[in-house]
């Protein structure tokens, strides 16, 4: 379940919507962490239309392993009202979080034109920084 949804401004020069995502199903709920990892990495694609490479990364803070996603290339994974035509975006990136826990995992996406994420990668880090179990 989608449990909040924040628009991202634009970095200069740059079009086409950006937001951040926050998703929690519950326990047991939403997925593995491996089967989101593939999911966003399908959501990227590079030349001839096959998934853009992904880094991904594995950290733990505060006793919480957070896995990140970090791909660019063409977005196919715009949904609702910022849709669109439907078609892949160039030049887009994908920031995607996944914080493991006794309660279920908390899923972040931030998306947008990859200059405008290259601008706000260093806040998504401070906001995984500051997870903590409860």
């Amino acid at each position: 379940m989608r449990a909040a949804t924040y628009s991202i401004a634009l970095a200069a020069g740059d079009s086409g919507p950006a937001e951040c995502v926050v998703n929690y199903f519950g326990p047991g709920q939403g997925g593995s962490v491996a089967a989101n990892i593939e999911r966003w990495r399908g959501q990227i694609v590079g030349a001839g239309g096959k998934p853009a490479d992904a880094k991904v990364t594995t950290r733990t803070t505060r006793g919480v392993t957070i896995t990140v996603v970090d791909s660019t290339g063409s977005y196919t994974g715009l949904g609702g009202p910022m849709a669109g035509t439907g078609k892949a975006v160039p030049g887009y990136r994908l920031l995607g979080a996944i914080a493991a826990g006794p309660q279920g995992n908390v899923f972040f996406k931030l998306t947008g034109p990859a200059k405008t994420i290259a601008a706000q990668q260093a806040a998504f880090e401070r906001l995984l920084a500051s997870i903590q179990p409860e």
